[in-house]
């Protein structure tokens, strides 16, 4: 069964960190470029980070440069999102998602008029709050 799990979400206050975790099962990492993206309430799913299938191609959404950073373990088929200075802005569900179109790059593009917002899989989300 394909799946990408979120996890490690949770309540933090301003300038704190969270690690995020996405684990995916019944398909090979390596074969997939990995994105991390938000939903804010009552706003569109927009792109946060991804990295290509090996690792060696980053990219950011400006609002998070300097401050998350993505990585990616294919042999414990796992990605990661660091998230330190948190703000309450950043308060969001954060969904991983899995892009076979891009090999050595990958994309932070939202397309809401394809499937999948053009994306292969997508995992169930994990909430992140920033607040006091």
């Amino acid at each position: 069964q394909l799946q990408l799990v979120e996890s490690g979400g949770g309540l933090v206050q301003p300038g704190g960190s969270l690690r995020l975790s996405c684990a995916v099962s019944g398909f090979t990492l390596g074969h997939y470029a990995i994105g991390w993206f938000l939903q804010a309430p009552g706003k569109e799913r927009e792109g946060v980070s991804c990295i290509s299938r090996s690792g060696g191609s980053t990219n950011y959404a400006d609002s998070v440069k300097g401050r998350f950073t993505i990585s990616r373990d294919n042999a414990k088929n796992t990605v990661y999102l660091e998230m330190n200075s948190l703000k309450p802005e950043d308060t969001a569900v954060y969904y991983c998602a899995a892009d076979s179109f891009h090999q050595s790059e990958c994309s932070l593009s939202v397309r809401p008029d394809l499937p999948y917002y053009g994306m292969d899989y997508w995992g169930k989300g994990t909430v992140v709050t920033v607040s006091v």
